[in-house]
């Protein structure tokens, strides 16, 4: 062995724990910014969206959306007449009349009118779901609300600007508009509501139909009308469904069935199913698109 070789060993024995490429230190973040609550900000605006659509989503847009068309369609072999003018009180050409509130004779015939022709791009789907309850004790007590608004946030899933997304409502408060047998007074409020789109409305009627109405006692169907109710009342062609909860279906959520001693005083609530559907037969429509989500009806 040469001495060349003697000094060149020791020094590749010295650096072969190190590495020859040039490494830099980590960058040092800034610490984040806090609000008032002590939670931190981050540096962009982070919005949560959806991941996938939900089940109850993909059933109407995969095959009850083809079964609500070939059942509510209605053939028109000739096109529709034109709809007749309105007639004014006043003739706006009258230069005393002119700037004066001219409604039209006979009211607002809404109700009368026709339903649009049937049609692949205004098929009935449902737009939104409104939940509320009016409390009673809240006259005497804002306090009451508190167990409310509580519960129908951990039902619906609701919260203000939840996820970033602004359009998000969360749980509002219902205030009184007029005096009403002496307890309800103008900006009083006196029960809650929240409105309810895209995939938190459908997993709040999945859970609704799946784990609330099945094990409800004494729940035969939502009561709809007899076949001999008029078709072009305002009812019938508002296209919006409703029925009411008794104080018991409120523990059979699973939101709170996990955590019931958290609600102690149980209340009844109002549920509103807002379609698209509208004209004259609009709520039978609406019936046909809610029982293909398995909620059921019967005749009162």
């Amino acid at each position: 062995m040469s001495a060349q070789a003697a000094t060149r060993a020791p020094r590749l024995a010295t650096t072969a724990g190190r590495t020859v490429r040039r490494t830099k230190p980590a960058p040092t973040l800034k610490p984040l910014k806090r609000d008032e609550k002590g939670v931190p900000i981050p540096h962009v605006n982070l919005i949560v969206r959806d991941t996938h659509r939900s089940r109850l989503a993909d059933h109407y847009f995969q095959t009850l959306q083809d079964d609500l068309m070939y059942m509510t369609y209605v053939h028109e072999p000739s096109p529709r007449k034109p709809p007749r003018p309105v007639r004014l009180a006043y003739d706006p050409n009258d230069p005393y009349t002119k700037h004066r509130y001219n409604p039209p004779l006979g009211g607002n015939r809404w109700s009368k009118q026709l339903p649009p022709p049937s049609a692949p791009d205004n098929i009935v789907q449902l737009e939104r779901i409104q939940i509320h309850s009016m409390i009673k004790a809240a006259a005497g007590s804002r306090v009451n609300l508190l167990g409310p608004i509580m519960a129908l946030r951990a039902i619906t899933g609701a919260n203000e600007q939840a996820g970033g997304q602004h359009t998000a409502e969360g749980v509002q408060l219902v205030k009184g508009r007029k005096n009403i047998q002496g307890w309800v007074r103008p900006g009083l409020p006196v029960g809650v509501k929240v409105d309810l789109k895209g995939p938190q409305m459908y997993d709040f009627l999945s859970i609704l139909v799946e784990f609330v109405l099945p094990r409800l006692r004494e729940f035969q169907g939502v009561a709809m009308e007899g076949p001999s109710s008029r078709l072009d009342k305002m009812s019938a062609a508002s296209g919006v469904v409703s029925f009411g909860l008794p104080p018991q279906a409120l523990g059979l959520f699973p939101q709170i069935e996990v955590n019931f001693d958290a609600y102690p005083q149980p209340f009844g609530m109002h549920i509103h199913f807002v379609t698209n559907a509208k004209g004259i037969g609009a709520q039978n429509r609406a019936r046909a698109l809610l029982s293909g989500f398995q909620i059921p009806f019967t005749r009162s």
